[in-house]
């Protein structure tokens, strides 16, 4: 009976010891796969990574001043030609007019370009929304392109 029990004791000391840890196997996209699928999503839904932020006031002449910034918040994808929609509403929230709006710059990753735009708007209008309509992203020459102000 003690050989048994010494028996099963080494049995069991034996195969507890045995702490293999099972680790997920790597997934096997490389990087480059990973980095062109992430530029394929940000380069087909340019609005979503694109955030625009902006004020309004009326000059002297009565055209509606609309000052702004645009920020990118892509990880790997450029844009350019940047097209914002402008609608102009009422005090009760009624769309008087509506615009159009390009911003020929390059904006990198995770900077900001600025944009102003001068538009005369129609009697009444109290307030401007702006969004993203459209963009060209650029991926293959990203570290080739370079800002320049004049």
């Amino acid at each position: 009976m003690k050989k048994i029990i010494a028996a099963l004791l080494v049995f069991t000391t034996l195969f507890a010891c045995k702490n293999e840890k099972k680790y997920p196997k790597f997934d096997t996209k490389t990087y480059e796969q990973v980095k062109e699928t992430l530029a394929d999503k940000e380069k087909n839904n340019a609005a979503r990574f694109l955030i625009v932020n902006g004020r309004h006031r009326k000059n002297i002449i009565g055209q509606m001043v609309v000052i702004g910034t645009i920020t990118n918040h892509a990880t790997v994808s450029w844009y350019k030609d940047v097209e914002l929609h402008l609608s102009f509403y009422s005090k009760t929230a009624i769309k008087l007019d509506e615009g159009l709006e390009t911003v020929y710059e390059n904006i990198a990753p995770g900077k900001t370009v600025k944009f102003k735009t001068k538009y005369f708007v129609p009697k009444g209008t109290d307030s401007v929304a702006i969004s993203v309509n459209k963009a060209t992203a650029d991926v293959s020459h990203a570290k080739w392109f370079v800002s320049t102000r004049y």
